[in-house]
């Protein structure tokens, strides 16, 4: 099982704004932020839905080659407000929600680029 994850970006103030916006609609929020002093090396924010972040941003140079990081919800409605969400905070689309039946035949995700490129997804396994 997965604890946490995250993913290095080159302008930390624009991914944070980017990800507090875009992940908001699915229920995530910035929960913690700390900063190079506290850490002893670089600045860090985690959201997630409290008490507990499992996704985090630092400042750094961003991965490369740019990571895929998906979120499951419950319902398709959240993934199309995500989708909605992420390109009004500056994220490039990479996919239109909708069905992935090459994957199977309930998947409905969609997917923005992020300030850094990185492939994030919101993804959907219930039927319609």
């Amino acid at each position: 099982m997965i604890d946490h994850t995250g993913v290095a970006v080159s302008d930390f103030e624009k991914s944070r704004a980017f990800y507090s916006a875009a992940l908001q609609p699915i229920g995530y929020e910035l929960l913690l932020e700390f900063s190079a002093a506290v850490t002893g090396s670089t600045d860090v924010a985690g959201f997630g839905e409290a008490p507990k972040p499992d996704f985090w941003i630092n400042r750094g140079a961003p991965n490369k080659p740019p990571l895929h990081v998906a979120f499951r919800v419950s319902r398709r409605a959240l993934v199309d407000a995500f989708h909605s969400a992420a390109i009004a905070a500056g994220g490039r689309s990479n996919g239109a929600p909708g069905v992935r039946p090459h994957y199977h035949a309930n998947y409905y995700g969609a997917f923005v680029l992020d300030p850094d490129d990185h492939n994030i997804e919101v993804v959907c396994h219930e039927p319609a």
